[in-house]
């Protein structure tokens, strides 16, 4: 099995849960979406993330799922899989069901009834219980989604505590300071090497984040490929050529990070790529419209003629 660890590096790309238009699952897309992830050279893939529509899914929707992606990676990349749950006992439940389908950790946020910097450590010192000490896991740090600030001081508190936490999913914002203090600290023995994937607007910030330490991205976009080449262009120490792949993709990528509709955005891109059948979300969701779906047409023409001038 694909394991994760402190020195974990490159692209986990958070992926889509793939539906039908009646809402139901979607095994057949979920094949090729995987299939499409692999192609565009991500390291590994994260599933039942935020924004994999996770809160949707039945308990044996999730099962199913997971069981489905990983059986079709095979073991080549490590997979993630979100198991932030309201209470620990679906938290451990859902924990053990996918180690023992041989994923290769778990992702845990705090939940928003946390508040004060004690309440943040001890709802994480009950995690450690929880998921006990064979299960590698991911400390995602998403206060947009979560209403949860945990400040840098905490951070380092819980990666002191928590001798099986070997990632950070860093996703504050702004957060490029953060991110450069606890890669500091790791860097002066305070804390433990910990592997530093962001996810911060879905990549808006990689190149800066690369920079100020981060070991690759853990986020989601419909060009997984424009992660990909920007993390290799910057670990093979070509930095300007990094921001050109970065800058060709930016209108898009920020047209996706929109409030509300920006998933509709990413699944409607995936289909038009083929990836999945349809762009469907699980309803509560938004539909694009006619306006929307001729702007994402224009960007991705300009796109195509930027990425052109970056090949010639």
């Amino acid at each position: 099995m694909n394991t994760i660890n402190t020195s974990t590096k490159g692209v986990f790309i958070i992926a889509v849960t793939p539906f039908t238009e009646s809402g139901a699952l979607d095994l057949a897309s979920t094949d090729r979406m995987v299939d499409f992830y692999l192609e565009s050279g991500v390291n590994g893939m994260t599933i039942l993330g935020i924004l994999g529509e996770a809160t949707k899914l039945t308990a044996e929707e999730s099962r199913t799922f997971v069981r489905r992606v990983l059986a079709r990676v095979g073991g080549r990349v490590p997979v993630v899989v979100g198991a932030s749950a309201p209470g620990f006992a679906p938290m451990r439940e859902l924990t053990q069901s996918v180690m023992d389908m041989g994923a290769s950790g778990v992702m845990v946020a705090p939940p928003s009834t946390v508040r004060t910097d004690d309440q943040i450590l001890a709802y994480f010192d009950m995690v450690n219980e929880t998921l006990g000490a064979q299960v590698p896991w991911v400390l995602q740090d998403h206060p947009v989604s979560t209403g949860v600030q945990m400040s840098t001081p905490v951070v380092l508190r819980i990666l002191k505590n928590s001798p099986t936490c070997v990632m950070l999913k860093h996703e504050d914002s702004p957060g490029l300071n953060k991110l450069s203090a606890i890669r500091a600290a790791s860097d002066k023995g305070e804390i433990k090497r910990i592997s530093i994937l962001t996810g911060n607007g879905g990549g808006l910030f990689l190149p800066e984040e690369l920079t100020r330490g981060a070991d690759g991205a853990m986020t989601g976009f419909a060009y997984p490929e424009m992660m990909v080449d920007v993390c290799k262009a910057h670990a093979a120490g070509d930095i300007e050529k990094a921001h050109d792949i970065f800058d060709a993709y930016l209108p898009l990528a920020r047209y996706e990070q929109q409030a509300g509709i920006g998933l509709a955005v990413r699944k409607h891109i995936l289909a038009q790529r083929g990836v999945i059948a349809s762009a469907a979300l699980r309803k509560p969701g938004p539909k694009l419209t006619a306006a929307d779906i001729a702007d994402i047409e224009r960007l991705t023409r300009r796109q195509d003629k930027r990425l052109r001038e970056i090949a010639s």
